[in-house]
């Protein structure tokens, strides 16, 4: 499974694309104004920073608009995948983004039925917002399980799946067993990824029985 980070803070997004673990990068104009710095410049400076796709989320909600904003956001880096929301409009924007050969990332997605529309659209990738699911006493996870039947029935389908809205970390681990092609986490999460409490114990239990020994390696 593929990590993208989800943030517009250029200097998390360079400290955890050094690990080597980051595949690309969601940003959306709630992050962005977090950042408080002008939207094109944050989406250039964080394609340089990553070679995957750097997900750009458009501002209009009339497809015509949505393309037209698009093209313009493609422009700014080969990496840039444009961001649409699923809505009729947002379906009809992806799919001539699509045919103009732009990558597009349909996003707000919270039902399978929706996640089928986006295929037929042509979509990069399918944004399921898991969290919010959750949030208001569903399962988002049932919803990633019936996503991946439908793609998985009709090998025709090239949209990828990108779980978003990961609010912890057994999200992560279950998204991936659910076969999420991607999931888009917090930098925070993405640390606490590596935590365990008996990794901790474990490693100064060595540290201590090394001390004992007096010994340098060098």
């Amino acid at each position: 499974m593929k990590f993208f980070v989800d943030t517009a803070e250029v200097d998390e997004i360079r400290e955890l694309a050094a690990t080597g673990l980051v595949d690309g990068v969601t940003t959306n104009p709630s992050l962005v104004a977090k950042s408080g710095r002008d939207f094109t410049e944050v989406i250039r400076e964080i394609c340089e920073i990553v070679d995957g796709d750097v997900s750009a989320e458009v501002a209009a909600t009339g497809s015509d608009d949505m393309v037209a904003e698009g093209r313009k956001l493609a422009e700014i880096a080969d990496n840039v995948t444009i961001k649409v929301p699923l809505t009729w409009d947002g379906l009809k924007a992806c799919r001539a983004l699509t045919q103009s050969g732009v990558s597009v990332n349909v996003t707000l997605c919270f039902s399978a039925n929706q996640a089928l529309l986006a295929a037929k659209a042509g979509a990069t990738y399918i944004s399921p917002f898991i969290g919010r699911l959750d949030d208001i006493g569903l399962d988002g996870m049932e919803v990633i399980d019936e996503i991946r039947e439908i793609y998985d029935n009709y090998p025709d389908f090239d949209t990828q799946i990108l779980a978003a809205s990961i609010r912890t970390v057994n999200h992560v681990k279950q998204a991936a067993m659910a076969g999420a092609d991607i999931a888009t986490i917090p930098p925070k999460i993405v640390k606490e990824l590596v935590r365990h409490p008996l990794t901790d114990k474990g490693l100064a239990t060595f540290l201590a029985d090394w001390q004992s020994t007096g010994q340098k390696i060098v």
